[in-house]
């Protein structure tokens, strides 16, 4: 690995993470057999005393799709009715990653802001390329919406999020529900995204051996998920949302990307597009911080983004 000025407190995860064996993303039972531990699991952003309430559903898919998982989260105390809802949708680059996950953070979400979290079990690369994934978000999305009475959320205040490509399905499901009339969004929260599967930026062609993510794993990511798409001028926006050129009447939006992050400039160029677009956006980029690093406990670049993320959310749904 490369020298990188990564912030002093992620020396400890950092020499855990290079000792441990990286995944093969050239290797679909590799892939697969990865989404029950591999690299992530160092990172223990696991829940602290009693989960935060949820339940399990299963829904509709899109146009007759295979049905989805949804997971719904709910604050362990009576909430406001109807209160703010948010489609959230995980990360682990189109190919790996479970709803269970980023239970810690969603946690911390629903208990601190009161609010109703659905968590998208979509379908995964390579097995189900493009469009399974994002057509089992955007269902999720509809169903959400047409029943925000009975989860008690109000329909003026659905928000959708996610990390990593879990951002770049995100952006995705918001350009095809502003597209089609869908479900209004009063905000997007596009962590690390994953957007661009050109993979001509700076920093992507700059960041080859950073941990966690790095392009050698962002070219399998984008292989495995376009399919026979892959390197085609034909790439829709609604895959790799960098390609759409008209972003205008597109949510308030908040970005975060991190800055020895192969998708850093992506992420950054997106945010700027969307201003120049008309769109209101809050950009972050934290220093000296690598893809996945926002979910190691107790680094304080860490625990400043979880507070600006959370106050990002606070505001958009306008609660004190």
């Amino acid at each position: 690995m490369s020298s990188y000025a990564f912030d002093h407190d992620f020396n400890d995860v950092l020499a855990i993470i290079a000792a441990s064996a990286s995944v093969d993303w050239s290797d679909p039972e590799a892939i697969k057999a990865s989404r029950t531990g591999g690299r992530l699991s160092v990172l223990s952003g696991v829940p602290k005393g009693d989960p935060t309430p949820s339940e399990d559903r299963i829904i509709a898919g899109l146009d007759g799709d295979p049905d989805v998982g949804v997971r719904i989260y709910r604050p362990s105390t009576p909430m406001v009715s109807p209160s703010p809802g948010i489609v959230f949708i995980h990360g682990g680059g189109f190919m790996t990653g479970t709803v269970d996950q980023s239970a810690a953070m969603l946690g911390s979400w629903v208990e601190s802001l009161g609010i109703v979290i659905a968590s998208v079990d979509y379908r995964l690369a390579p097995e189900d390329p493009y469009p399974a994934g994002i057509h089992d978000c955007y269902a999720a999305l509809v169903w959400l919406a047409a029943n925000a009475e009975g989860l008690g959320i109000d329909p003026d205040r659905i928000a959708i999020a996610g990390p990593s490509a879990g951002a770049g399905l995100a952006a995705g499901t918001a350009l095809m529900a502003r597209d089609r009339g869908g479900p209004a969004l009063c905000y997007q929260l596009l962590q690390i995204p994953e957007i661009d599967d050109r993979l001509e930026t700076w920093s992507m062609r700059t960041f080859t051996d950073t941990p966690i993510w790095n392009r050698p794993s962002a070219e399998w990511s984008w292989k495995h998920y376009l399919g026979d798409l892959y390197g085609s001028d034909d790439v829709p926006y609604y895959a790799a949302p960098s390609r759409c050129e008209d972003l205008s009447g597109l949510p308030p939006t908040f970005v975060a990307t991190m800055e020895f992050d192969p998708l850093r400039d992506e992420g950054i160029d997106y945010a700027v597009r969307l201003m120049q677009a008309g769109v209101s956006v809050e950009l972050h980029s934290f220093p000296g911080t690598f893809h996945g690093s926002a979910m190691v406990p107790g680094a304080g670049v860490s625990n400043q983004d979880a507070r600006i993320t959370l106050n990002a959310l606070r505001k958009a749904f306008g609660l004190s």
